[in-house]
């Protein structure tokens, strides 16, 4: 009984850790090369903010974390991928599903862009993840060492 146990033990770690390493299915969805140059300097339109999540580690290089923008899931990030979102003034909460949930607000103003970094950070099982809003010289040099990811939505 003892050894059975182990041994599920054993099976469940080893699915854990093989599917956090998978790059199949992996829920990573790159835009197209011009996209993501374009996306890197841009700037928003007067009626609207721009709100960047970027993860510029290789720290959890083949772990995936799903992003959501208020309840809608955008997808996953992997190391050195960013989103962008263009939103309506106003509050706005970005979502991080890791080993953890992390949440963060940013109350958006017309004509602002907002940087934020996606921290990977060592979980038990799996990586877990925290975010930081950023000043915009700090964001802007992580989304340029990044790829921006398509959203599901």
């Amino acid at each position: 009984m003892r050894a059975a146990l182990r041994l599920s033990v054993i099976v469940v770690v080893v699915s854990l850790l093989s599917g956090a390493c998978s790059s199949g299915g992996s829920g990573i969805h790159l835009a197209a090369k011009d996209l993501s140059v374009q996306a890197k300097t841009r700037t928003p339109d007067a009626q609207k903010a721009l709100i960047y999540v970027y993860r510029n580690e290789t720290m959890g290089h083949p772990t995936r974390m799903e992003v959501s923008l208020d309840d809608r899931i955008a997808g996953k990030t992997g190391a050195k991928t960013f989103f962008m979102f263009e939103v309506e003034p106003g509050r706005h909460e970005i979502t991080s599903e890791a080993e953890n949930t992390d949440k963060l607000v940013v109350n958006a103003a017309a004509g602002k862009t907002y940087f934020v970094w996606q921290e990977v950070k060592m979980g038990g099982w799996y990586a877990r993840s925290r975010l930081h809003l950023v000043d915009e010289p700090q964001g802007r040099a992580g989304v340029a060492e990044c790829e921006l990811l398509q959203t599901r939505f």
